[in-house]
């Protein structure tokens, strides 16, 4: 099994710049000087990934309010994006990524494990980004339930 390059604390992050939700272009360098919690998901809509995306909706402002941005990140085409925020109110941006390219260069896509068989696909992952555009944390395989509550405590944020 080819396992993607993974980031460590202290790499660079990857820079993007894509098409959000909104149909806006967002960046990270447009992001610069502010913490950034970048996560990867499989798909817009599916169980699993609104309830990862509702809980980082809940979590929002105390986010914020710690000085960190939410950007989700799938490679979701910005219409169906824009469908997800609609029906389950997500506060926060979504970026489309079709090609992939961010997605491998985060180490987020490639082969896994699922349901005991080898796919190819988004791994799900979440990217603490500190304000110089660095790694702080990047976790691989989390799972959609429980993980923004144990990212909060892994923060310091209760």
């Amino acid at each position: 099994m080819t396992v993607p390059d993974r980031l460590s604390p202290g790499d660079p992050a990857p820079e993007f710049t894509l098409t959000t939700d909104t149909g806006d272009q967002l960046s990270l360098a447009g992001l610069r000087g502010r913490k950034v919690v970048l996560y990867a998901y499989p798909a817009a809509m599916t169980p699993g990934c609104t309830k990862q995306a509702c809980d980082f909706r809940d979590s929002l402002a105390s986010l914020q309010a710690a000085g960190y941005e939410v950007v989700g990140i799938s490679p979701d085409k910005p219409e169906k994006l824009a469908k997800f925020r609609e029906r389950d109110a997500i506060t926060f941006p979504l970026v489309s990524d079709v090609d992939k390219a961010v997605l491998t260069a985060y180490g987020a896509y490639g082969e896994k494990q699922l349901y005991g068989k080898t796919v190819t696909g988004v791994i799900r992952s979440t990217f603490v980004i500190d304000a110089d555009g660095k790694i702080e944390r990047a976790l691989y395989n989390v799972k959609a339930t429980g993980h923004v509550a144990k990212l909060r405590r892994d923060l310091n944020l209760d």
